[in-house]
């Protein structure tokens, strides 16, 4: 057997959880990858399925092997480390396919590669005379597949791990789209110094990692205090870039906007304003200001001429009852869009009182603090004089957004295939904001681990092309804040 090439039997749940996860074991063809006529049967099952991302992964694993060149095989042209093992009189009857599987990396600054993946079809495996289970007969076709060949069983099914390590059948698991720990996710550092802040050495920072520095200083009795004196930085570039919010939000900030009110909704406004970063992901709690400080710097941004608009969506799926969805809601589409919109108007109203208290024309222009039907005019109002806009999830596909202050609301209860969606129709000049409450997932098939922010907070954690910021701070009323502690 080759010492270097590993040969890996997958599960159906491996290539549910990513066909990608086909590239990552491979690495460049250095490893075999092996898929059995068990597995490529469920994942045609499975495909038949339209509103799982189950069913969307095995469509996407049907669209590369549609574009791959594939051949039926002998045995001696298995890759090494299966020929070195293989026992003829158990496998004797058994047949060969390679798939060479194109997958095109040139979005992540790669070329287009070609994995070769072979498929082992069995016609009649022995197990199934003696298996008198209900069920896990696949489970166990596949396992004798790698008992037989000597292969290691990729799975993230625990149970058939168990299983299958009982019979002495080696096993690995892969959970890429899984994020364990996303509650410690974090991105503000808080450092102390003497004479003056320097760039931190003990760890990696990456673009708009959220420093703090405070300044301690020695005593007359030879005792170190803290003096108080607190200085902040964004990390960009390997570099400290100093943030001088006194400044920044003092009497030269536009008075017609909200002003941030505590340190991380000041980070947050400079991240999604700062003319190197086009992506920003945050989370918190409602309360914490999200969507009201995302709307205040798509404000400054449109009256700087930096962006023509701003564009909010909100996914639309809350729940798994059906009843509860966009399409099955009464009224014209504008009606139904304003179901979910809500926490856009809040802001947009809260920024109108804001301006009513603070200029004679806004008193004039937007009219109805008491009456709703006003209030709703003075909404409008507003949205046309901003060119604010609200867009429908499902919409985004098959458009492309320009020079737009793009803001993604309820990324918790979006697959990683939706967020990819969006992503990809971002257009020159556009900046991206992706917002949400990993406590507060709705979508049936989605976990605080398994979903499209926490996907994005993670990556944000190991690049430099995306901002992260985690907003802890809530402000919000005793009830909501025990039900939050307390559910």
């Amino acid at each position: 057997m080759s010492d270097t090439q590993k040969c890996y039997l997958l599960d159906t749940s491996v290539i549910l959880d990513d066909p990608v996860n086909i590239l990552r074991i491979s690495q460049e063809n250095t490893n075999a990858v092996v898929i059995t006529n068990v597995v490529l049967a469920e994942l045609n099952n499975k495909k038949e399925d339209i509103r799982s991302e189950a069913g969307y992964r095995a469509r996407e694993f049907f669209r590369l092997a549609d574009q791959a060149f594939g051949e039926p095989i002998a045995a001696v042209e298995l890759p090494p480390c299966i020929v070195d093992t293989l026992d003829t009189s158990l496998c004797q009857n058994d047949r060969y396919y390679r798939l060479d599987l194109k997958f095109d990396r040139s979005l992540h600054g790669g070329e287009e590669v070609l994995i070769e993946l072979i498929i082992v079809h069995r016609e009649h495996y022995r197990i199934s005379a003696s298996f008198s289970e209900p069920k896990g007969l696949n489970d166990a076709k596949i396992g004798e597949i790698a008992d037989d060949y000597d292969l290691i069983l990729l799975t993230n099914d625990m149970a058939f791990r168990i299983a299958s390590e009982i019979q002495g059948i080696p096993t690995q698991s892969i959970h890429n789209s899984s994020v364990e720990s996303p509650e410690l996710i974090n991105f503000n550092y808080t450092y102390t110094y003497t004479d003056a802040p320097t760039f931190p050495t003990d760890g990696e920072h990456h673009n708009f990692n959220q420093l703090s520095f405070a300044q301690k200083s020695l005593s007359s009795s030879g005792e170190w205090y803290e003096s108080g004196v607190m200085k902040y930085a964004f990390s960009v570039n390997n570099g400290l870039e100093w943030c001088d919010f006194d400044r920044r939000f003092g009497e030269h900030f536009d008075d017609t906007l909200v002003r941030p009110i505590n340190l991380e909704q000041k980070f947050y406004f400079a991240m999604m304003t700062h003319p190197q970063n086009y992506v920003t992901v945050v989370a918190g709690s409602t309360g914490s200001g999200k969507t009201l400080i995302a709307l205040q710097a798509g404000l400054e941004l449109v009256a700087e001429g930096i962006v023509e608009g701003i564009v909010y969506a909100r996914n639309t799926i809350t729940s798994n009852d059906q009843q509860a969805e966009l399409g099955f809601r009464k009224g014209d589409e504008e009606q139904k869009m304003g179901y979910f919109m809500y926490p856009l108007y809040s802001a947009i109203n809260f920024t109108i009182e804001h301006q009513s208290k603070r200029s004679i024309d806004a008193r004039v222009e937007f009219t109805g603090t008491t009456n709703s039907i006003k209030r709703e005019n003075a909404t409008e109002t507003f949205m046309k004089k901003y060119n604010i806009e609200v867009m429908d999830i499902a919409h985004i596909r098959g458009t492309t957004i320009s020079r737009k202050f793009v803001i993604i609301d309820e990324a918790q209860n979006m697959t990683n295939a939706t967020m990819k969606l969006i992503g990809t129709r971002m257009g020159d000049e556009t900046r991206l904001v992706v917002m949400g409450d990993p406590g507060q997932i709705d979508h049936p098939f989605l976990s605080k681990r398994r979903n499209a922010l926490v996907t994005l907070l993670n990556k944000a954690l190991h690049s430099d092309f995306i901002g992260g910021i985690q907003l802890r701070h809530t402000i919000r009323s005793e009830v909501a804040d025990w039900f939050d502690k307390n559910f």
